[in-house]
């Protein structure tokens, strides 16, 4: 047997950065197949190695903080996160070898305090009630008390974020659809998925019909979503892009997540499984109509984060 060096094997950092993005394409067969000429498909973002599209994101914003010396060494990537981010940034911090220091809602799922606990991330409990505001509100306090200590990377306001999904997520659907796309459907927590993928896919192509969805109400169950009207609007965010916004309930995303387990053998998350109920509105509005589409949305990321709640055995 060959014994592997340290030449022979690869490094964290940059490879770990390399298996960002270039999610499959996955056709949703069955929550479509009552409806002729209709494709619902949906981008398998948990492929990436933090296991959400929130990866793509992250490096962006790691990639750019370190390019322009803002996360220098020694200095700790401070940010709000309500979770997969959060995942992502200690993954990165891990591998390539910065501190990460995070502010989360207290309210969080189980597996995700475990997996920033495994990780190693420092983290700063806000209070459940504040939602995702909260966890922002302490992170921009704990950057202006001690500013030599953080590089406060505020995904809510950075550029990158939206970037990633305007050079990455936008293309690779357009590939994967051979440019046959009709409509594109996102949630709303950032924003950067919707914007920087609305951007590019408009600039491809005007006639693509670009849906955001958020939850209809501040007080819901769609974690990582944002209730616009209510919540701290993201700097990022630019509602003139939206050429329809949807509002989705909580009990439609819990049974569309255990819709898709049962049928189509696929455990995705709650605001993947709202995307997808946001796609059958749709799909179903175009049948009507007697239309063809191609609908494509991001499944954020899969279940092994939220199979501790209620829903899946109710």
């Amino acid at each position: 047997m060959a014994t592997l060096t340290n030449s022979t094997l690869p490094s964290l950092g940059t490879p770990l950065l390399s298996r960002i993005g270039n999610t499959p394409l996955i056709r949703l067969e069955r929550v479509a197949a009552h409806l002729p000429g209709i494709q619902i498909l949906g981008k398998a973002e948990w492929a990436n190695p933090g296991g959400s599209v929130k990866d793509r994101a992250a490096s962006a914003i790691v990639a750019d903080a370190q390019q322009r010396g803002l996360l220098a060494p020694g200095k700790h990537l401070l940010d709000a996160t309500s979770g997969n981010t959060g995942i992502a940034y200690a993954m990165l911090g891990a591998a390539m070898g910065f501190p990460v220091t995070l502010c989360v809602p207290s309210n969080v799922s189980p597996e995700r305090k475990r997996i920033l606990q495994a990780y190693g991330a420092n983290v700063e409990w806000t209070d459940p009630a504040d939602g995702s505001d909260g966890a922002i509100r302490k992170a921009r306090a704990l950057a202006a008390e001690e500013s030599e200590k953080y590089f406060y990377a505020n995904q809510y306001g950075n550029d990158a974020n939206w970037r990633a999904h305007y050079l990455s997520t936008a293309n690779e659907i357009w590939k994967q659809t051979d440019g046959q796309i009709t409509h594109f459907v996102a949630g709303l927590g950032t924003s950067g998925t919707f914007v920087g993928t609305t951007r590019r896919l408009k600039e491809l192509n005007p006639a693509i019909q670009c849906i955001s969805m958020q939850p209809d109400s501040p007080f819901n169950g769609l974690e990582g979503l944002k209730h616009m009207a209510t919540a701290i609007v993201p700097p990022i965010y630019d509602s003139a892009l939206a050429d329809r916004n949807v509002e989705m309930e909580t009990e439609a995303a819990y049974i569309m997540a255990k819709r898709l387990g049962r049928t189509e053998g696929l455990l995705v998350g709650v605001s993947a499984a709202a995307a997808v109920a946001t796609c059958l509105r749709i799909a179903e509005e175009e049948a009507a109509k007697g239309k063809e589409a191609v609908i494509v949305t991001i499944l954020a990321d899969a279940a092994d984060k939220y199979l501790s709640e209620r829903f899946w055995s109710e």
